[in-house]
């Protein structure tokens, strides 16, 4: 918990945050381990592995969390065979050289300068799809490729499916000539994170089959980030925020709720901010909400007080996205809150 005074209150959110769905946890930070030095990296949040072709996986994770020494490269495994090894600047990459039609298990390994590697990852499976015989024939090109600048950091990009005779399994997203993410071949949207303010990009969208076929580039889109501060990103931001007071044994807590921002990665952790200051981190340790997410928190013991409330989540690139929309709930007014004045 951060910025909380260690008082009865603060005692009480610790075990509020303890019985929180999918275990949450709350963090006090630091980098130091028992003994006063530095702690290994930690585990990478967020990871997610999916079929690229019946003989290729794409494995993804976010960047891994300050709080132990500084990351210097990933380990990916597969089942426990160390199968790529990457820079600390590179979050994905392709399995390949993989059976058709056979379920795997991914996990990660954060490597600090001094050798020392930190925890795995949660594992996750992925199925690759069954091979195509004798499948020459690429999918067509994705068509319509359309992108906007979301704020100064992201982008948006849409396009229309591809068709293949026997099925698109994956969409390849590149960024200039550099393959930067993979989605699955029921997608035709991709939130691309981590971009630089005021800098002109173009994209291209590739179709694969389970056979591996890689189809020609969909038309190039061409954008440029906005300059300075993301307050008009609002593809990075939660929406549909909600909040209401709820009493608990004569004393008061906030309910949020809220959908996490479509990004291309998973969301892990949150910041809540209460009138202004930052009054804890959200870092979910398990699978997180990736439709609808909700937390909830002690606020006092005194009915009619008003609060303003929002929050923002920490992008798969770890960089901070945009605010949600702030709300005002006062305790002890259950099941009401209205929009704060700007």
């Amino acid at each position: 918990m951060r910025g909380v005074t260690p008082t009865a209150s603060s005692r009480r959110l610790l075990a509020l945050c303890a019985a929180v769905l999918l275990t949450v946890s709350c963090r006090w930070g630091g980098g130091q381990d028992d003994t006063g030095g530095e702690r290994p990296p930690g585990a990478p949040t967020g990871v997610t592995a999916e079929a690229g072709s019946a003989t290729s996986v794409h494995v993804m994770w976010n960047r891994t969390a300050p709080g132990g020494s500084d990351v210097t490269g990933y380990e990916v495994y597969r089942d426990n065979t160390k199968v790529k090894q990457v820079p600390a600047s590179t979050h994905m990459v392709d399995v390949t050289r993989l059976r058709p039609a056979t379920t795997y298990v991914f996990t990660v390994r954060a490597r600090d300068a001094e050798g020392r590697l930190g925890p795995p990852s949660r594992q996750v499976r992925a199925t690759t799809p069954a091979a195509a015989r004798a499948d020459t024939a690429p999918p067509t090109a994705p068509g319509d490729l359309e992108g906007r600048a979301a704020g100064s950091r992201a982008a948006q990009l849409s396009w229309r499916a591809a068709r293949d005779d026997r099925g698109v399994v994956s969409y390849d997203i590149y960024q200039g000539r550099s393959k930067i993410h993979s989605v699955g071949g029921n997608q035709t949207a991709a939130v691309v994170t981590g971009l630089r303010p005021g800098t002109r990009y173009t994209f291209t969208v590739r179709a694969r089959d389970a056979a591996d076929n890689l189809s020609q580039p969909s038309p190039t889109v061409r954008l440029t980030t906005a300059e300075g501060a993301d307050s008009d990103a609002t593809a990075t931001a939660p929406t549909d925020f909600r909040a209401v007071s709820r009493t608990s044994d004569g004393s008061f807590d906030i309910v949020l709720s809220w959908t996490p921002p479509r990004v291309d990665g998973t969301v892990t952790e949150y910041e809540v901010r209460l009138d202004g200051r930052p009054v804890t981190s959200l870092v979910y340790g398990g699978e997180a909400p990736r439709d609808r997410a909700t937390y909830r928190f002690y606020v006092g013991d005194k009915a009619g007080v008003p609060h303003r409330v929002r929050i923002r989540a920490l992008l798969p690139d770890g960089t901070w996205g945009a605010f949600s929309a702030e709300r005002t709930v006062t305790t002890g007014a259950a099941g009401r809150y209205r929009h704060s004045p700007r």
